[in-house]
């Protein structure tokens, strides 16, 4: 008979990231439906959910509850970093392990968190390499009124000035916040080679419909020539944002048209990729191993099967294909394969380990 493991799930179905909780969700839960139903498998997951609804002040108890009410140590969740942030000392206290499934900031290597999405060195800093071989060194940045939105823009600055290049502006909203029109003329007026977007949920979709404005009215503000870039926009936001998608530059580990390239095939978006690789990296964890459900996780990673995951021991941090992608005909296609990259949140590998992109040229 299969043991039956409790495991965790903590992503919310409502509020300002709700498209990306619901493609992690919908990951999660069909990798544990693949592991259940897998006869070589001696485990089988049950989900202990509980939905946050966007308030961050109910990550941290609802995840004690997860902890407390069932025998979970183990749970797949969060989305934005502050969340995140939120529930460490719960795990700390608890002993558990929070398996986190979406690009972020980097600077962090937790023992209670496996990253098992992208963090700078594969996505902004390849993205910026690529974008100044391609466009130029002249950017405008711009956030959401938090951790994610500080760090990546921080970076940012710092990656232009090593390069020679040039801040023209910075502008934060609050989370929620639609009120883009200040933020689009200082672009008109400083008429930059890129933007870099950190905005997330309805802020973004509404400072992209705008600048899809701003490209009708003014030729040097399209995609073609000022792109708008993004290293946390996927596949399961396009539907909301609509035709102002078109021409956007991301990064990530997985884009619909990369299929096959380290996570399979039929996924809606990187997001949704990554939860489910989270749940069956754990499930190569514990299969044939009784009661590593409950061993710290040190000592689960310290077992040879998680070297051959991919994720690295020290950092908890995973090794992952690093692809740039545009909006093309209303779905991302790759631009750019940089292949698989270790996870370094800390940038050891100095700025000397800089992807470089060649210089792409259109040809009549």
């Amino acid at each position: 008979m299969k043991r039956q493991i409790d495991l965790g799930l903590l992503y919310s179905r409502q509020g300002t990231y709700a498209l990306i909780s619901q493609a992690c969700r919908v990951g999660a839960l069909a990798a544990m439906a693949e592991v259940n139903a897998d006869p070589s498998l001696d485990i089988c997951f049950t989900p202990v959910e509980r939905d946050p609804g966007g308030n961050i002040d109910l990550y941290g108890p609802l995840c004690e509850e997860i902890l407390r009410d069932s025998s979970a140590r183990h749970v797949v969740g969060c989305v934005t970093s502050w969340s995140r942030k939120e529930v460490i000392p719960t795990l700390e206290r608890a002993s558990g392990t929070l398996w986190y499934a979406v690009p972020y900031e980097g600077f962090e290597a937790s023992d209670r968190v496996v990253y098992t999405h992208a963090c700078p060195n594969q996505h902004l800093l390849p993205l910026l390499a690529w974008t100044f071989a391609n466009f130029g060194r002249r950017g405008y940045l711009t956030g959401s009124n938090y951790i994610w939105g500080w760090e990546m823009n921080r970076l940012a600055r710092e990656t232009l000035d090593a390069a020679g290049g040039e801040t023209l502006g910075e502008r934060y909203l609050p989370l929620g916040s639609v009120e883009v029109d200040r933020i689009i003329e200082e672009i008109r007026v400083t008429r930059p080679d890129f933007v870099l977007n950190s905005l997330i949920g309805p802020s973004q979709y509404a400072f992209l419909e705008r600048y899809r404005q701003l490209g009708l009215e003014d030729a040097h503000f399209r995609a073609e020539t000022c792109p708008v870039l993004s290293c946390n926009l996927t596949e399961c936001e396009l539907p909301a944002i609509g035709a102002a998608a078109e021409g956007l530059i991301a990064a990530g580990p997985y884009f619909r048209d990369s299929a096959g390239q380290g996570f399979g095939q039929g996924f809606g978006s990187s997001h949704e990729a990554s939860a489910h690789s989270a749940v069956w990296m754990l499930a190569r964890l514990l299969a044939g191993r009784p009661g590593a459900e409950n061993l710290p996780l040190s000592a689960l990673l310290a077992l040879p099967a998680a070297a051959g995951l991919g994720i690295d021991a020290k950092t908890h941090h995973t090794t992952l294909p690093v692809l740039i992608a545009q909006v093309r005909g209303g779905q991302f296609r790759v631009v750019q394969d940089f292949g698989r990259i270790a996870g370094d949140p800390y940038r050891s590998a100095g700025v000397d380990a800089m992807p470089t992109a060649p210089r792409l040229r259109v040809v009549t």
